[in-house]
This record gives structure tokens, C-alpha cells and sequence, in this order.
């Protein structure tokens, strides 16, 4: 019951952590008023949770990953995809030598690959807590693409690193080319186990489907199961379970965008998903709170053991390794710009300081930090300690919350009237496909209407309806000025059925419509699913039995 009791108070506490978000108007970003709750959680709940770093990887990571990769726009990260590698892995190596080196001149009792264990477990950022952040402000497309591309990716690298430090440290040893290939193979054969697994697993199902019919709640588990899948099969294989739950989700964005399941399954699925990812966003933000009383009652032995006595101490050093974390993301993004093409890549030729500067703080550190440094052995193989193991969870610990913090006090101050140059306007795309979608829904009539030898009466007036609505609709998309399009479907409910079928068959022809223009990558596949989810409502509305009076 213990367990039970524990679940009930983290559920409770996200909803209350968002009310009281809510109740602030946005000045304190969510994730702090859920870390603060937590901590008040575990100072005065009765009872505490024993964190497993492994669990909690397990637990937590695979379906956030899954959906990001999902909801990520691929195309953006294809545009981008040099500046989301060279953050991912090179800024990566760059800080973990940039703080580790550093870091044992400022802690010499603190041997060196413990330091480097340390730059490793606060040098990749937090895809949860980066996009918790940016909720609220508003940030350049580009620029917020990047952040997530950047924080699915780094991960990898960061716990490849870690892996590496804690390895050093044990055996007193480091081999450069084996390292190397170790990262390779565990990038490598994490995305593709992940992406191979979606494909499979959707095949299969289509296949089931197409046997013994699609049932919506069925096709919703199946969807939950596959991260965890491609996470447990990529971390027995050795490979990044990290890469894998990302590239499983960014398959399923290129297989959704097919229109294989039923609409009322996507529909229901997206509610199941955005559910689930509000809930355990805030567990995990709530969990990291929970940890830290916890983790502040061992400062005093953590402060004694590497030879320090002044708390105040341990305080600055956590404030010097934020500092520089955000320093060297300053140096590397601006290495970039300089570095990069004229015509190309994400940012502007011009250097825009205040665009670099909300880079460089919006690189917040999450809960994988503070598991990443709870995963650190209790002891090497030896027998003896870990040494500086406490001091470096609780440097970790003060990373987070102090990262966050300055994010939360800088980015809205720095983003204010800042626009990103080039930044691509969908409007223009999102209209041409609206009208492509219409144009082929009156098509759809028109040939049903050709195919009756001699349609009745009500079949001509129906048609004429449907086709006046779509006629209406399209002669407003080709004036379209500033206002959105006006939706023709609804005040239908009593719709003949000649009428209803007729409404059908232009949605599903314009969802066909979009899935051409999607798989021959004349639309993105973020605007391919903004214009199904339309068709999807409209046709699960139709499909509804009409009401009685």
C-alpha cells in the first residue's frame, strides 16, 4: 500500500503543481513550482521514494523520447541537422573536456575521471525541462527546433561519456579508439533498432487489422508498448536506448502521416498521449523535488570528505559549473554561426548576441542529470568507495535548480521582440494544401455524381449542398486576406443519408489528398497531421448516428 499511497500523492501533486502555476500567471516556470512542491512533499510527506536510476530510465524516458521524436517536425531537423548534431555530440566532448579539466584545478581532491563523470552527467541537456521552459515564451521556430533536436540527441552522447568516466575511474584507464567505436555502434545501432521496430510492429498491425478489423483501444496499447520495446531491446543489444526511443517516435511521425488506422484511433490516441506526457512530465519534476532533501542532508559528509568545511564553498562551485556551462554553449554556438555557410543553416549570418545568449541559458539540465549521477557505483571493483560520489550527486542536484532558475530569470527578458531571421511562414504552404485538399473533395463528388446513371432526386440535391460548400470554401481560400477559413461542416446532425455519404467521400478524398502531398514531402509532416486531425473530427463526426429529436 506504501507504493499505492506514493502514486496517488505524485498524481495529485501534478495537478496541484499546475494549479498553482496557473495561479503565478507564468512568472515561475512549471518545473520549479513542481520541484518546489516535491521538496515540500518529501519534508513533510510521511514517506520517501528510494530513486532507481535504472527504473527510473526505464520508467519514465522511453515514452517522453517516443513522443518527441514523434511530434518533432522532421523537416526542421533535416534543416537544421548541422546544427543539432554539432550541439548534440560535438558541444558534448567539448564541454565534458571544457568542465572536467577545469573542475579538478577547482576540486583537486576529486581525481580527474570522477570530474569527467561529473562534466558527463551535466553536459547533456533535458528535452523535458527545455520544452517545460519554452512553454510559456515565446520562442523562434528555429531556435525551439534546435533545443528539441538538440535534447534528443545529447543524451547519447552525454551517458556514452559518463559510461567511459566511471570506467576510467575503476580500472584507472581510458582507450580512445575504443571509446570511439563504443559510440559509434551505440548511436548507430540504437537508431536503427528503434526505427526497424516501429516499421515492424506497424506493419504487423496494419496486417492484423486488415484480418480481424481495427479496434482503437488495442491499436492505443500497441502504441505505448513499441518505446519500451525499442528502449529494453536497444539497451540489451548495448546500443543507445535513448536513440532508440527517439527514432522509433520519428518513424511513427513518417508511418502516421499514411492515414493506416482508423480516424477515432488517431483521434483517441493523441488524447492518450498528451495525457500521459502531462503526467509524467510533472512526476518526474516532482520526483527530482522529492530528491532533494534528501540529497542536501548528505552536504556535510559530501563537504567533509573532499577536505572542505564551508558550505558556501560547495554553493559556488555548483554556481561556477552553471556559469561555464553556459559560457562554453556561448562559445560553441557562436563558433557556429562564424563558421557557417552564407545561405545555410539555422541561424543568421549577422550575429544576433541576444539570440546566441538564450541559447546558451535555455540548455537547462533535467531529471536524467540527477539520475545519471545516482547510477554512479557504490563501489569499484575493488571494494573500495566511490569516491566523491555524494559530491558529485549533489553538485549535479544544484546544476539542475540553478540552471533552471536562470533560465526562468533570462529567457523572456532575452527573447523580448527577438525574431530569428528566415524563419519559415507556413502560411503560405498550409494554404496551398487547403486548397489541393479541396479540390479534390469537389473532384470526389463530382465523379460519384457521374457514376449514377440516373441519381434521384434527393442524391442531386445533396450533391449540390456538399459541392456549394466546397465551392464556398474554395472561393475563400483563393481570396484569403486575413482572416482563417470559415468550417462548413458543422450544423449537419440531421444530414440525409445520401448527404452524410456524400460528406464522407469528400473527407476521405481530402485526406488522401494530403497524405499524396505528405509522402511526396510537398507539406511537412507537423502540417500533413494538423490537416488530418481537421479531416479526422469532421468524419468521426459524420460517422456518429444522428441524433433524434
Amino acid at each position: 500500500m506504501h507504493h499505492f499511497y506514493i502514486v496517488l500523492v505524485l498524481l495529485l501533486g501534478v495537478v496541484v503543481g499546475h494549479w498553482i502555476a496557473g495561479t503565478l500567471r507564468d512568472r515561475v516556470a512549471l518545473p520549479l513550482v513542481q520541484i518546489a512542491l516535491g521538496a515540500a512533499i518529501g519534508l513533510i510527506g510521511p514517506f520517501s521514494v528510494t530513486l532507481d536510476p535504472e527504473l527510473f530510465f526505464v520508467l519514465f524516458l522511453p515514452p517522453l523520447l517516443f513522443l518527441d521524436g514523434w511530434r518533432v517536425p522532421t523537416e526542421d531537423l533535416s534543416d537544421n541537422a548541422g546544427t543539432v548534431l554539432s550541439l548534440a555530440f560535438g558541444l558534448v566532448f567539448f564541454t565534458v573536456l571544457g568542465i572536467g579539466y577545469p573542475l579538478h584545478i577547482l576540486v583537486p581532491e576529486m581525481p580527474l575521471p570522477v570530474c569527467f563523470a561529473l562534466a558527463a552527467v551535466v553536459s547533456p541537456t533535458d528535452v523535458v525541462a527545455a520544452g517545460a521552459m519554452v512553454a510559456n515564451v515565446t520562442v523562434p521556430r528555429r531556435l525551439l527546433r534546435i533545443l528539441q533536436g538538440e535534447a534528443l540527441f545529447n543524451d547519447a552522447s552525454g551517458l556514452v561519456c559518463l559510461r567511459l568516466a566511471v570506467a576510467a575511474t575503476m580500472t584507472g584507464a581510458f582507450h580512445f579508439w575504443d571509446a570511439l567505436a563504443e559510440l559509434a555502434w551505440t548511436a548507430v545501432g540504437g537508431v536503427l533498432i528503434g526505427a526497424a521496430l516501429t516499421w515492424a510492429v506497424s506493419g504487423a498491425k496494419t496486417w492484423v487489422s486488415s484480418q480481424l478489423g481495427e479496434v482503437t483501444s488495442t491499436q492505443i496499447i500497441i502504441s505505448l508498448l513499441v518505446p519500451y520495446g525499442a528502449y529494453l531491446i536497444a539497451d540489451g543489444a548495448g546500443c543507445s536506448a535513448v536513440l532508440a526511443a527517439v527514432s522509433a517516435g520519428m518513424m511513427m511521425s513518417r508511418l502516421e502521416v499514411r492515414g493506416i488506422t482508423l480516424p477515432m484511433t488517431r483521434l483517441r490516441r493523441t488524447t492518450v498521449w498528451e495525457t500521459l506526457q502531462f503526467t509524467l512530465n510533472g512526476i518526474i519534476f516532482l520526483l527530482l523535488g522529492e530528491q532533494l532533501p534528501n540529497v542536501l542532508s548528505h552536504i556535510n559528509a559530501s563537504v567533509a570528505e573532499d577536505g572542505h568545511r564551508s558550505l558556501a564553498w560547495l554553493g559556488g562551485c555548483i554556481a561556477v559549473i552553471t556559469v561555464a556551462l553556459a559560457l562554453l554553449r556561448f562559445v560553441w554556438v557562436a563558433a557556429i554561426i562564424r563558421l557557417r555557410r552564407p545561405g545555410g543553416g539555422a541561424l543568421r549570418p549577422r550575429t544576433n548576441w541576444r539570440l546566441v545568449a538564450a541559447m546558451s541559458v535555455a540548455g537547462v539540465r533535467g531529471a536524467v542529470t540527477l539520475a545519471g549521477a545516482m547510477s554512479l557505483p557504490l563501489r569499484g571493483y575493488d571494494g573500495a568507495a566511490f569516491p566523491a560520489r555524494d559530491v558529485v550527486i549533489v553538485m549535479a542536484a544544484g546544476v539542475i535548480v540553478t540552471s533552471l532558475v536562470l533560465a526562468n530569470l533570462a529567457l523572456p527578458r532575452l527573447l523580448r521582440g527577438v525574431t530569428s531571421p528566415m524563419e519559415p511562414d507556413g502560411t503560405k504552404a498550409a494554404l496551398e494544401a487547403r486548397i489541393q485538399a479541396t479540390q479534390a473533395a469537389l473532384a470526389a463528388v463530382a465523379t460519384a455524381g457521374a457514376q449514377r446513371a440516373n441519381p434521384q432526386t434527393d442524391f442531386i440535391a445533396a450533391a449540390a449542398l456538399v459541392t456549394g460548400d466546397y465551392q464556398r470554401r474554395l472561393e475563400h481560400l483563393s481570396g484569403y486576406a486575413e482572416t482563417a477559413p470559415k468550417d462548413d461542416r458543422g450544423g449537419m446532425g440531421h444530414a440525409r443519408q445520401d448527404e452524410r455519404t456524400l460528406r464522407l467521400l469528400a473527407l476521405r478524398a481530402e485526406r488522401a489528398a494530403v497524405i499524396g502531398m505528405a509522402r511526396k514531402r510537398h507539406i511537412s509532416n507537423d502540417l500533413a497531421r494538423t490537416l488530418m486531425r481537421e479531416t479526422d473530427l469532421a468524419e468521426t463526426y459524420y460517422l456518429s448516428p444522428p441524433e433524434t429529436p
